[in-house]
């Protein structure tokens, strides 16, 4: 996930209002989307991926509130910052709308100020629960890495040790006979060794592309 994106998905039904909310937030260096009640949100949001949405309370066919349960209930859209605009100012709606996993409230007439200051703050907050979640990722591909290079080591240690053994038992001449498939042998040893080193010392772990569909830890670290 993009670290640097700044989007604003706009959800306004009133047009005069999105465009002026949109133009306020561009003019501060945000890139924004307009869309005009929550089902159209729905529409774009796995393509745009909004980083904060600002979304009037009331709206035609879905309003704010059932736009904001419908995201709270699913786990790819749970850090998004969500900001309720509304012209309802009294306690009990923000109860309500906090209950429901609203970020924070704007009340209409909003001042322009006061916007980019929530935008801003919103932004900042899911960017820390990014960088959170990736060095917890992070720490999590070193921990398996370690793990499984210990797992592999000690039966490697044992193969190791059988290998010696039988070249030791074996006279001249039968060594001879099996020198291609020891040498094979014993590179291949070789060959997991440096790949057990490589997991149990992995400090920055990178995946990279093994099939379209799935990815592999990059031992190769710079």
């Amino acid at each position: 996930m993009d670290l640097d994106r700044n989007n604003i998905l706009i959800v306004e039904d009133n047009i005069d209002n999105a465009y002026a909310l949109s133009k306020n937030l561009e003019l501060n260096g945000y890139e924004t989307k307009i869309v005009y009640n929550g089902v159209q949100a729905l529409d774009v949001i796995d393509e745009y991926q909004p980083r904060v949405i600002i979304a009037d309370w009331t709206m035609p066919e879905m309003d704010g509130l059932s736009l904001l349960e419908t995201l709270r209930e699913k786990e790819e859209y749970k850090d998004i910052y969500f900001i309720m605009l509304t012209a309802r100012g009294t306690i009990k709606d923000q109860v309500e709308g906090i209950t429901c996993g609203a970020d924070n409230f704007l009340v209409k007439p909003a001042d322009p100020g006061v916007i980019v200051a929530y935008v801003k703050a919103g932004m900042r907050i899911t960017q820390l629960q990014e960088e959170l979640k990736k060095a917890e990722h992070s720490k999590a591909l070193v921990e398996m890495a370690f793990t499984a290079g210990h797992q592999i080591n000690n039966p490697l240690a044992g193969m190791l040790m059988s290998l010696e053994t039988i070249k030791a038992e074996l006279d001249r001449e039968s060594l001879e006979k099996i020198s291609d498939e020891l040498k094979i042998i014993e590179e291949s040893i070789q060959r997991i060794k440096a790949a057990v080193n490589q997991l149990t010392n992995l400090k920055n772990p990178k995946l990279i592309s093994y099939t379209s569909d799935t990815h592999m830890l990059d031992l190769e670290e710079d």
